[in-house]
């Protein structure tokens, strides 16, 4: 039995680890979201030859004068460019079309006015489930090296997974506000932002798979509590069962061990009365 505990709690731990490892890459990282935005192609210049709009004609004469009218022979889709972006919680970067790498700018500030508080509730409840995360990895630490008796260890166990379900419960919570900032963003941010095309990147699925580490570890430190809470009773059933069956036994034998001494002097005593029967003469008539 111990064994098995060990092995359950050992695996609890590791899930818990992977789950804690998972949600505070996914928070510091900028790729919950990415895709593409369609942008205007700049002019073409002396340092800019490709992907912008070529007008033709003296490039010199028509960065000087500024009241030439400009013609291009693109259309369409043509005349954009399809940058890369990715965003996280708090910053949003996108590809620089004019040099090399690329600009950020903080989401927070992107996302519209009316869902700034639902944003800032997605970071407090990202930072309460990495910090439950933390309480539960600790408790179940203890209980897997420190625990000197079983008691303590159940105890150990039942926080641990009371403080990893409720950080379960504010990961998800978190990771679906968060997504429905991000979808109004994109209806009602700023219009030099707006994807033209997005899809979820592998930060966000490395915060569910965040959730699904930490509700498996909660899943398995209950399972782990329960089976001992269980093994305990039944050991305590057939203990309590062997020493009835024990003090019947006894309880038998002292009957009948007083049964056997109480009738030996009445036996003695009806000897005794048929001999002075015997021995006394007949009464007159």
């Amino acid at each position: 039995m111990k064994t098995n505990r060990r092995c359950r709690a050992l695996l609890a731990v590791s899930l818990n680890l992977m789950a804690l490892l998972f949600s505070t890459t996914a928070f510091i990282t900028t790729h919950w979201c990415e895709g593409t935005q369609r942008v205007p192609k700049p002019s073409c210049g002396k340092e800019k030859k490709t992907n912008c709009l070529n007008y033709g004609g003296n490039e010199t004469a028509n960065e000087t004068n500024q009241n030439v009218v400009h013609y291009s022979w693109e259309t369409g889709d043509d005349r954009f460019l399809f940058r890369y972006f990715h965003t996280g919680i708090w910053y949003s970067c996108e590809e620089n079309i004019n040099a090399a790498g690329e600009k950020c700018r903080s989401f927070i500030d992107l996302a519209p006015a009316s869902e700034k508080g639902v944003l800032w509730l997605s970071v407090v409840s990202e930072v309460l489930y990495i910090m439950l995360l933390v309480v539960g990895f600790s408790l179940m630490c203890l209980e897997l090296f420190h625990s000197s008796s079983v008691i303590d260890g159940l105890k150990l166990n039942a926080f641990a997974a009371v403080f990893t379900v409720l950080s379960g419960l504010l990961g998800m919570v978190a990771h679906m506000m968060y997504t429905q900032v991000f979808q109004v963003t994109v209806s009602l941010g700023p219009e030099d932002w707006r994807p033209h095309s997005w899809d979820y990147g592998w930060s966000f699925c490395l915060a569910w798979g965040s959730f699904t580490c930490c509700m498996a570890a909660s899943v398995t430190t209950l399972n782990s509590y329960t089976k001992t809470v269980i093994e305990f009773r039944h050991k305590r059933k057939i203990f309590e069962q062997g020493f009835r069956e024990e003090q019947n036994f006894l309880d038998q034998e002292a009957i009948k061990y007083f049964r056997e001494r109480s009738v030996q002097p009445v036996t003695r005593s009806g000897e005794v009365s048929m001999d002075s029967a015997r021995l006394s003469p007949p009464s007159a008539l």
